[in-house]
């Protein structure tokens, strides 16, 4: 979430004329993420998050924001997209096409300990599951044959041991056979960031899976793997046993993994590495104007791509 598009306050108090959420209060611009432009928006029946689409077309996010409206339905803590007066999820604000959301409530938490992982894992097997009824389809927009295009448009940036890393990754995975892992709806993209957490009663539970717009369909153990290089890798990039036990265990608990999946466990890391590694040196190396922009470090997913190279723990079940 960033802002590389402003809304006058006067322009969106008139849009909101077409939902029934009542009237414009406050509007602030959100800093964190790197793709859309966000806001918080407050009016006097409630709180929402606002988010104009600087790069999905009309076309494609149906698919996200009925997959919001689905999990939703199915009790998971998902932001659901507010309808207009038309019956519309989707309208369109500056030119750019939009949509207004829940804001739901807790703070996300950047140093998860054991039982953070447990919940995580529990909650992303139950959106595999709860996926699968989903009606629509669309492929991971982050996929197999968009990390071999974003591979082409930053290699020429990167010092020649990258390029060497990125031309032997590619090189493998290319000879990767995922049709016989478990597949359907996935989120993608759940870094610490896009959950927010809910323990004001001193019981700590997920307030909230947010920023589905890289959602997709591919097989689930992207998704798990993801995740894990996310949560539960420590400060040099290894991953934390403990943590990343608690996570699987959690997740294997509610959706077992299969034989197959436990077979390509180390490359589903490498995969996932691989995926956040160029989609952040493309943002590094070709940044879009803004004012409020995040550009995330890529050498960070380098050096984990590195290392699960040398050796990925199996799962740990």
């Amino acid at each position: 979430m960033s802002v590389f598009t402003p809304v006058p306050e006067s322009v969106l108090a008139e849009w909101l004329k077409g939902y029934a959420v009542g009237r414009l209060t406050e509007l602030k611009g959100i800093s964190a993420g790197v793709q859309n432009s966000n806001f918080f928006v407050t009016t006097t029946l409630g709180r929402y998050v606002l988010t104009l689409f600087e790069d999905l077309s009309r076309a494609e996010l149906p698919y996200y924001l009925h997959l919001m409206a689905h999990l939703a339905r199915h009790g998971l803590p998902v932001p659901g997209p507010i309808a207009n007066r038309d019956n519309e999820y989707l309208g369109t604000l500056e030119d750019r096409p939009a949509a207004l959301v829940v804001r739901l409530s807790g703070r996300s938490e950047m140093a998860p300990g054991i039982a953070h992982c447990e919940k995580i894992g529990a909650m992303l097997a139950g959106l595999h599951l709860a996926g699968q009824s989903y009606g629509r389809h669309q492929d991971n927009p982050r996929g197999t044959a968009w990390r071999s295009a974003s591979a082409a448009i930053v290699r020429p940036y990167l010092p020649a041991d990258e390029q060497a890393l990125l031309d032997d990754e590619l090189a493998f995975q290319s000879t990767l056979d995922v049709s016989a892992l478990p597949a359907g709806a996935i989120h993608a993209d759940l870094f610490r960031d896009n959950v927010l957490w809910d323990d004001d009663d001193g019981q700590l539970r997920v307030g909230g899976v947010i920023d589905f717009y890289f959602a997709g369909d591919d097989v689930f153990l992207f998704d798990v793997a993801v995740t894990v290089n996310d949560w539960c890798t420590l400060a040099d990039g290894e991953l934390d046993p403990a943590r990343t036990q608690a996570l699987l265990e959690a997740y294997h608990a509610e959706r077992p993994f299969t034989a197959a999946e436990r077979t390509a466990w180390p490359a589903m890391l490498r995969a996932a590495a691989l995926r956040f590694w160029l989609s952040r040196a493309d943002d590094f190396h070709l940044p879009r104007a803004g004012e409020m922009v995040l550009v995330k470090d890529p050498n960070e997913y380098r050096d984990i791509l590195r290392l699960r190279v040398r050796g990925a723990p199996p799962l740990p079940l």
